[in-house]
């Protein structure tokens, strides 16, 4: 076996050229652009082998309570030699006594039941090119806007209502790096969701709502602002969503397990819930 040394260092801007090709040999569609978004909100662990990037591995806090593991790739050719364990261990030390979540491949999923982790739900992946969507699809549009400035602090107190976590940085981010519609009712904000550029395409997510039929007026909103575009959707409610975003062109392509470490009892303090994740690595 190789015996080469691999160090486990800070992950900064000069690795994401590295962080790049590596996802792309693990086929994961993910931009300069998207990690470095990532980098923005994480505290990043990088596996250096002769100053090559050969593994990555992600922790993004939100707040003192929680945060989630992401981007945990190691390249084919240092496989089989625990470095995945390695950049999971940095990545546990940083999250210290949060409750920790990722989503995980079938491939790694041994690993993390290892680490303490249990699965909790499936996250569905879609995306292609939505067929048009009939004006009825959507709620009235007075009840539909885009968000400013002024409703970005009722957005984010909405989000923290669903999530039981702060992730307001995430969500300014998202703001400042594409769009965020939201949806009224009696002039209160009952839902909302983000659409942004990553990876071929473009994302629509999260998607916070209290009904299905609110997620799917805010889906329709974002659709039909981006004709012929290639949209993807990541979703934990798949019985309820699915169905609906494969009827609409969204084809179902896969997926990975939700799981957490260090689970707390916080429960969201309001109806609203999440229909779509922000992104597989960010809840």
């Amino acid at each position: 076996m190789d015996q080469e040394t691999i160090d486990i260092v800070a992950f900064d801007e000069r690795h994401l050229d590295g962080a790049v090709l590596l996802s792309r040999e693990a086929g994961w569609p993910h931009r300069r652009e998207d990690w470095a978004m990532l980098l923005a909100l994480s505290h990043g662990f990088v596996a250096l082998r002769g100053g090559h990037v050969a593994g990555t591995a992600m922790l993004t806090p939100f707040g003192d309570g929680c945060a989630t593991i992401n981007m945990v790739i190691v390249a084919a050719s240092t496989r089989g030699r625990g470095l995945g364990r390695k950049l999971m261990d940095a990545a546990l030390r940083a999250c210290g006594e949060r409750e920790c979540r990722l989503t995980a491949t079938a491939d790694g999923l041994p690993l993390y039941e290892k680490l303490g982790f249990s699965a909790t739900h499936e996250i569905r992946q879609h995306q292609g090119v939505p067929t048009p969507l009939p004006m009825d699809a959507a709620t009235d549009a007075a009840e539909l806007d885009w968000v400013g400035s002024e409703s970005f602090p009722a957005v984010a107190a909405l989000d923290l209502q669903a999530l039981g976590m702060d992730r307001r940085p995430l969500l300014r981010l998202l703001a400042e790096s594409g769009r965020m519609a939201m949806l009224r009712e009696a002039g209160r904000v009952v839902g909302y969701a983000a659409l942004r550029q990553f990876g071929r395409g473009e994302v629509i997510g999260p998607v916070i709502a209290n009904t299905v039929e609110q997620a799917q007026s805010l889906l329709s909103f974002l659709i039909a602002s981006r004709p012929g575009a290639f949209l993807r959707v990541d979703t934990a409610e798949g019985e309820k969503l699915s169905p609906w975003l494969s009827a609409h062109g969204l084809a179902g392509v896969g997926g990975g397990i939700a799981m957490r470490r260090n689970a707390t009892s916080r429960q969201p303090a309001g109806p609203a819930k999440p229909f779509a994740l922000a992104s597989q690595a960010l809840g």
